[in-house]
């Protein structure tokens, strides 16, 4: 997948999710991981980085799955982790000494549609920007109209599964997020982004 090639729509801006306080690293990319094949979407890995300070470790991965919905059409998550000052700690949990990571945990969603309309229409530079204007602002075809919808209901899950697991370290009763109500939240960020 050549991403300079497509066409690229925002969908999603930087939604983020922050945490602080204990974790394990390995269970987090499981979770994210498992969510991403739950939907279907092909993992890569797009750039990791680690960098070891005397306050604690600084890891940086950024990963951009996706998945095919057509020929012409891809859907993209871009999940950016960067978790710092990152210690290993152990801690007792139901009787038995475990082993985590302490730290600041920031994961931020973008979410892309990218359409590579040249090699279905084999257009000229005036019939593509013909299709474009009139795919903005006149009539959507109905398959296309839901790829929007679906990339944001995928990263909506996503991000539930990564705050459910970093909730669940918490080890007290807290206000969980449900996938329904971060499906909300992205519905107002996708209506105020087409209303600028």
């Amino acid at each position: 997948m050549i991403e300079n090639l497509y066409e690229k729509n925002l969908v999603i801006n930087n939604r983020e999710l922050k945490y602080q306080g204990i974790f394990k690293v390995e269970e987090l990319l499981q979770v994210i991981n498992a969510a991403l094949e739950q939907r279907h979407y092909e993992k890569r890995e797009k750039k990791t980085e680690e960098k070891i300070f005397e306050a604690g470790r600084k890891s940086y991965i950024e990963l951009r799955p996706y998945k095919h919905k057509t020929n012409f059409m891809t859907l993209m998550i871009k999940i950016k982790l960067t978790l710092e000052n990152i210690k290993e700690v152990v801690e007792e949990r139901e009787g038995r000494k475990q082993k985590f990571q302490q730290g600041e945990v920031l994961i931020a969603f973008d979410a892309w549609l990218m359409g590579e309309y040249q090699h279905r229409w084999q257009m000229k530079p005036l019939v593509f920007f013909l299709k474009g204007l009139i795919n903005k602002y006149v009539y959507t075809w109905p398959m296309e109209a839901g790829f929007p919808d679906e990339v944001a209901d995928d990263t909506a899950f996503i991000y539930a599964q990564a705050k459910g697991l970093l909730n669940s370290y918490t080890f007290r009763e807290t206000k969980k997020v449900g996938e329904e109500e971060i499906k909300k939240i992205i519905a107002g960020d996708i209506e105020k982004a087409a209303e600028d």
